[in-house]
């Protein structure tokens, strides 16, 4: 009997518990999709969630956005899959071993990666409630995993943004203010990056802390829950061609068994949807790619709306679409998802086992060589992926060469990277390393290609065989024991490392100088752009030997000790060729016309990666800032220009240049400067297609269209190394290519650029497209009076994992003068 009420009592204890648990409704006093929730409050929503189910829920800060925002992870099942979720776990990821016993399915649900795309936290929160009360049983044999907001800054940038102009009550006329979000929309992250663009390269500390928990439990299912256009109907998967040749067909046919249930509740309501099309499976860094090629089915919603649609709208159709109706859609798929995963757990475990297992390559090893700060800089993101990577033992290997675009044999040696695709990360391993991706149709959503022996400039070649490795060690040169009556002490300039080491040290106070000319002393050999650090410049600088010595250790930099500015080829330490750097005020153009995009990476880039003060002048004012108080102005791209830069400001700029500014132009604000009278760039004019004026049929419009376009390709340029803008480098530059504008050559400034060879090495560019690239520049300077017109056609910051294009920048605000 006693054995009796004590189950009893334990019974009404576990009903008390789900009686306190309260749906967001109310919870936040308002119904769910009448109101936008800010993002402590959906922070309170899930804590009241895991405090009310304790024995169902578990909720993990795993980290803080830039502007402090905490990321949040919520863990859900029955109440004995919680009590041994760490045992799920790892017999989950012995399915990459082979000898896995796993019976459960993993499913990971992402929400508001884009933050203006509100409504899918607001769905999460739902979405949970339902999976804990109505929809219970899909967690009998599942884990979902719940990340609420993926960018917490830009939803709540969304969220603030709608409160201060939205009518009250809501107006539903779209050409109503709370509907038009200004230049700075909710979409990116504090550092207007997109962040369903950085889950391979990981370039923002939000990716960078998700990744980390993402690698530990590497789920059956990952779904990114984005909005589209006002006017679109819903889109689910299956995903459109073209699908990377490393996706499995489990992988594709589990999609579609995803995308019927998806139908089958969408049909019942009378929802209108669409797939197979616009959204495809190829660039390997959004939400729906990076897991599929680690062994997920990974995919992406669409629910129309996003930053116009506010709390309702009027859609073209005449009809009005509502927070509530688009919380609706993205709550079906999420629940749909899972019940297919609880459905299915089996063939799930099975066929993630298999992906891991049954794996062939036409390459198995890349061998990587060149810039060890480069080959550093990609062990950094290798770890970050657990990519496993070795050093060469003295092999000869033969493969694929790269730079040569043909077989060559070459030597992976102790120097040499070497990354086997034996391994874990196997297929991610050669989605990022191949030399060029399969195309099955060169209509694509994103980059057509990022292969990272280009993106960080090195040696590769491709071997058909497995090339035996020993331990890759990273560079840690302990810092050199300086004596403050060495003469000078000179370092190497070839990296972004070198670039933050300068930055720092002109940060610090300390004198700084940089050879024009290769020079030899001592028995070493010394490259143009090598910074010099002389006892001289610096005497009255207090500690400075210790100052210099703790950055050298910070940045792993040896110097060279000199005991005399005495060379013996080459120009003398107190020659004109021998210049003082100036430390440099910077400032950047933002808000309309800039691209959110490219002010972002440009931003970032001082910031987070050289870490250098910048100032910000926003287009609503900056023609009135007193621009002779700095020394470099940024224009990044961005479209509008035109309008902006009327005459007057052009003479304005024009007269500041003249004076001794550095003007560095970006993309399309080139154009704007273009065949004016105060700039001698020059827009090239394009040939005209040689099939004439032939009828096309309609159908085949965008077919025609893409002739024309270059949808990220990287091709390979000719370099001027003698150049300032191009210390560091040799005579040969990876660019990629978004764009299609052309510029001319540039009369004794030409920097970078291309002749007659231009097809693409990887990637995708139009038969016209490539015709036009003949004889352009990419990158250059043109004298202007005492200052510089500084010309990036190509955009060496694009996403800020082009490593290899970064220190062309550095060069524009350094070396250049």
């Amino acid at each position: 009997m006693k054995q009796i009420l004590l189950t009893f009592s334990f019974f009404w204890v576990i009903l008390a518990f789900s009686q306190e648990l309260k749906s967001p409704s109310e919870f936040l006093g308002y119904k769910l999709g009448t109101e936008f929730t800010p993002h402590y409050r959906v922070e309170d929503y899930y804590q009241h969630v895991a405090n009310s189910r304790p024995e169902q829920v578990q909720l993990q800060t795993y980290g803080q956005t830039y502007e402090g925002r905490p990321l949040l992870l919520a863990y859900l099942s029955t109440a004995a899959n919680m009590n041994n979720l760490e045992q799920i776990r790892k017999e989950h990821l012995k399915s990459l071993e082979g000898n896995s016993e796993a019976e459960k399915a993993i499913v990971w649900l992402s929400y508001n990666v884009h933050g203006n795309e509100s409504v899918s936290t607001e769905a999460s929160m739902q979405t949970i409630y339902e999976l804990l009360t109505s929809k219970s049983s899909y967690l009998d044999n599942t884990i979902v995993i719940m990340d609420p907001a993926i960018n917490p800054d830009g939803r709540d940038r969304y969220v603030n943004w709608y409160k201060q102009y939205r009518n009250r009550p809501n107006q539903v006329d779209p050409n109503s203010v709370e509907h038009h979000e200004g230049w700075w929309s909710g979409r990116s992250n504090h550092y207007m990056f997109d962040l369903n663009r950085d889950w391979a390269w990981l370039t923002q500390v939000e990716s960078q802390q998700r990744l980390k928990k993402y690698n530990q439990w590497l789920p059956h299912i990952h779904v990114d829950f984005h909005e589209q256009g006002v006017n679109e109907p819903y889109y689910f998967a299956p995903a459109a061609e073209p699908y990377h040749e490393v996706i499995t067909d489990f992988q594709r046919d589990f999609q579609e068994t995803i995308g019927k249930n998806h139908a089958r509740y969408f049909d019942a309501n009378g929802w209108f949807y669409f797939t197979k099309e616009v959204f495809d499976l190829l660039y390997p860094s959004y939400g729906d790619t990076y897991p599929t090629y680690n062994g997920a089915i990974g995919m992406t919603y669409e629910q129309g709306g996003s930053g116009r649609a506010g709390l309702g709208v009027i859609t073209r159709e005449g009809d009005t679409l509502t927070l509530q109706d688009r919380i609706a859609h993205h709550l079906t798929t999420g629940l749909s998802t899972v019940e297919v995963a609880s459905k299915n757990a089996g063939v799930l475990n099975e066929s993630f086992e298999k992906y891991y297992r049954d794996r062939s390559y036409k390459y198995n090893s890349y061998v990587l060589s060149g810039n060890r700060d480069q080959l550093d800089a990609l062990a950094d993101l290798l770890d970050q992926h657990q990519i496993k990577y070795g050093a060469g033992t003295g092999t000869n290997i033969s493969g694929y060469n790269y730079r040569q675009q043909k077989n060559g044999s070459s030597k992976a040696d102790a120097s040499s990277m070497v990354i086997s695709t034996d391994q874990t990360k196997g297929n991610l391993v050669k989605v990022l390393f191949e030399p060029n991706a399969k195309l099955s149709d060169s209509l694509t959503y994103d980059i057509t290609a990022w292969s990272l022996p280009y993106a960080y400039g090195l040696e590769t070649v491709a071997s058909e065989k497995l090339v035996p490795s020993a331990v890759y060690k990273k560079q840690d040169t302990g810092g050199n024991s300086l004596d403050k009556a060495t003469y000078a002490y000179v370092s190497d300039w070839n990296s972004m490392k070198d670039a933050r080491f300068l930055a720092s040290l002109l940060q610090q106070g300390i004198k700084v100088r940089y050879a024009q000319k290769p020079f030899r002393m001592e028995g070493k050999s010394f490259e143009r752009g090598s910074l010099i650090i002389t006892r001289a410049d610096n005497a009255n600088q207090p500690d400075f030997i210790k100052r210099l010595g703790n950055t050298a250790r910070q940045f792993s930099k040896e110097l060279v000790a000199v005991s005399t500015g005495f060379v013996d080829s080459g120009k003398d330490f107190g020659s004109s060729s021998v210049e003082l750097i100036l430390p440099p005020k910077v400032a950047v153009l933002g808000g309309e016309p800039t691209s959110t995009l490219r002010f972002g990476e440009v931003w970032h880039f001082f910031e987070q990666q050289l870490e250098y003060p910048l100032t910000v002048l926003h287009a609503d004012y900056w023609n009135r800032v007193n621009l002779d108080e700095y020394d470099v102005l940024v224009l990044p791209d961005g479209r509008g220009y035109k309008s902006l830069l009327d005459d007057k400001l052009r003479e304005r700029l024009s007269s500041w240049v003249s004076q001794g500014g550095n003007l560095i132009v970006m993309g399309n604000a080139i154009s704007a400067l273009s065949d004016t009278p105060e700039f001698s760039v020059k827009a090239r004019k394009m040939e005209g297609d040689s099939t004439g004026n032939s009828v096309k049929p309609y159908g085949e419009g965008e077919r025609e269209y893409i002739k024309n376009a270059i949808t990220g390709a990287i091709f390979k340029t000719k370099v001027d190394p003698t150049h300032p803008l191009a210390y560091g480098y040799g005579d040969t530059y990876y660019t990629l290519k978004l764009g299609n504008d052309r510029f001319e050559f540039l009369d004794g400034g030409t920097v970078v650029y291309m002749e007659d060879e231009t097809k693409p090495i990887a990637g995708f560019a139009g038969s016209q497209a490539q015709k036009n690239r003949e004889n352009t520049l990419i990158f250059g300077v043109q004298e202007k009076g005492r200052g510089n017109m500084i010309y990036l056609a190509d955009n060496p910051l694009f996403r800020g994992f082009w490593e290899n294009g970064k220190l062309f920048f550095a060069n524009a605000l350094f070396m250049v003068n």
